[in-house]
């Protein structure tokens, strides 16, 4: 494949393993980039997520990708992330691409459209180079999975085509971080070793200073360039990539809960966990991701977030208890929320004739909204306006199928469709008011929705900070990119650009 003569250099962060930092290290230089001016765009050849998002064109994206347009400050596209996969447990994954639904495959048959997807992948690059000063390039995993190199077009293969230089980030939080360095290059061909223009350490506690003379044998051993060694932080939130973040901090069902608190359902196959970020972040408020059931008494509302498998989940739910223990809380009063999957889960059965989930058949819900749910394609995937009586908010929509209501009550009033008028109502109200169910995601993004919700689930003494959504990141991006530019070699990362850093 040719690629076009005038482009935007690249850049690629990989990482030497999964979860070692490089999707927000790649968002922080994207910020670093646009704050000097520069027009700098992301790009996944393939992501890996049920956390994804909706793009101003009405397409779907994986999220991590959308946080790194915004850090960039552009729109997402999705040229940005061409290929995505949503694990659906052990029914493979549903592939998306260019935004899309094209159904689900299992890893055996992915692997033999390859070929395509590379071509699709790179095509976008192409794109995506004509469009801006540079791009920040993020791998997947390791860059060094010796078994999966022949399949693999994310990491290596694709800075290979982009003629990127490459940073490997590593995590010494992890531990083995001289071994995950070494390691990595003694894995690799020696043209993909010698593609790796140096490494940078990841999530350091302490002073960095200490590690000076580790920064010297690995500079030494792998004769590759140390960019930075970047400290731990706890006072920068950015949208995680993967659930691994809320099944390190899950609840235990015996834990102690105190104060204003509400449980969201650790769900087995849950995504866009990052609807419950501005929730988190209200001062005063604990929010509890429980895997287990048990004593739900203490909080005043329990949400059941959104699944890329609703009737394995629902069946996980009957089989754990959960159920029961989630009926039991509403009829002693409790306050319940579902959120897409969550919302459809709530319902009296969910009907999938044509095994978009596995196999065909039905499954009984909860039973606390008045609604039934078919699952079909086309897929819905939409950016939405709202009003909730008389409190306007956002939201995307990405599901499958409609849910119809039998004779209950609507919950939010639609005026807006990927920035097209529209006039229809949304979700639904149980008669007693104390369940609701919606396909917004993003529901909390505007703190009025948020303060609403509080006060009708009975929560009150919460502060919510009046910088909610894109407004709030948009500031995390800039603390991250200080954190970033005070332990990196900015410089150094800017002349593999082949841009000279101003003085």
């Amino acid at each position: 494949m040719t690629k076009k003569t005038k482009s935007a250099p690249c850049l690629a962060f990989l990482g030497t393993g999964s979860e070692v930092g490089k999707s927000v290290l790649a968002a922080a230089m994207c910020r670093v980039l646009a704050n000097r001016g520069l027009q700098v765009m992301p790009f996944k050849a393939q992501n890996m997520s049920n956390n994804s998002g909706v793009t101003p064109e009405g397409l779907e994206m994986g999220r991590a990708q959308i946080v790194q347009a915004e850090a960039a400050k552009t729109a997402p596209h999705v040229d940005m992330n061409p290929v995505l996969l949503k694990p659906a447990g052990d029914n493979g994954s549903q592939v998306v691409v260019m935004g899309k639904a094209t159904g689900h495959q299992q890893a055996a048959q992915y692997y033999r459209e390859k070929n395509a997807l590379f071509k699709t992948a790179a095509a976008a690059l192409d794109r995506l180079r004509t469009r801006c000063d540079a791009v920040i390039m993020e791998g997947a995993g390791s860059c060094a999975e010796v078994n999966l190199m022949d399949r693999d077009f994310v990491n290596l293969p694709m800075a290979e085509y982009a003629d990127a230089p490459v940073v490997l980030v590593a995590d010494i939080h992890k531990g083995g971080v001289f071994a995950q360095i070494i390691g990595t290059l003694q894995c690799l061909p020696q043209h993909f070793s010698d593609r790796i223009a140096g490494f940078m350490i990841n999530r350091f506690r302490g002073d960095p200073n200490l590690f000076s003379d580790g920064l010297t044998w690995l500079e030494q051993k792998s004769r590759k360039s140390a960019f930075g060694v970047i400290p731990w932080f706890d006072h920068i939130r950015i949208e995680a990539e993967d659930a691994v973040s809320i099944e390190k901090s899950a609840t235990t069902a015996g834990a102690t809960v105190s104060g204003p608190a509400a449980a969201v359902v650790r769900l087995p196959r849950i995504s866009n966990f990052t609807d419950f970020d501005p929730l988190d972040a209200a001062e005063g408020l604990s929010v509890h991701f429980m895997e287990q059931p048990g004593d739900l008494s203490h909080f005043s509302a329990i949400i059941l977030p959104g699944t890329k498998n609703t009737r394995a989940d629902l069946q996980w739910l009957h089989k754990t208890g959960w159920a029961q223990a989630i009926q039991a809380y509403h009829r002693n009063g409790g306050h319940v929320l579902g959120i897409c999957g969550g919302y459809q889960i709530l319902g009296k059965s969910v009907h999938d004739p044509d095994g978009l989930e596995g196999e065909p058949g039905n499954t009984h819900g909860l039973g606390l909204l008045p609604v039934e749910t078919v699952l079909a394609a086309p897929k819905t995937t939409t950016l939405a306006r709202f009003f909730w009586g008389e409190t306007e908010g956002t939201g995307y929509e990405i599901h499958m199928g409609q849910t119809r209501s039998e004779q209950g009550t609507s919950l939010f009033h639609v005026t807006e469709q990927n920035s097209r008028a529209c006039d229809f109502a949304e979700g639904c109200v149980s008669a007693d008011n104390r369940v609701m169910g919606t396909y917004m995601h993003g529901l909390f993004d505007r703190p009025q929705i948020l303060e609403k919700w509080l006060a009708h689930v009975g929560i009150h003494g919460v502060r919510v900070s009046g910088l909610q959504g894109p407004a709030a990141r948009d500031l995390q991006y800039d603390l991250l990119a200080q954190h970033f530019e005070a332990h990196a070699d900015i410089a150094a990362l800017m002349a593999c650009l082949g841009i000279k850093e101003k003085k």
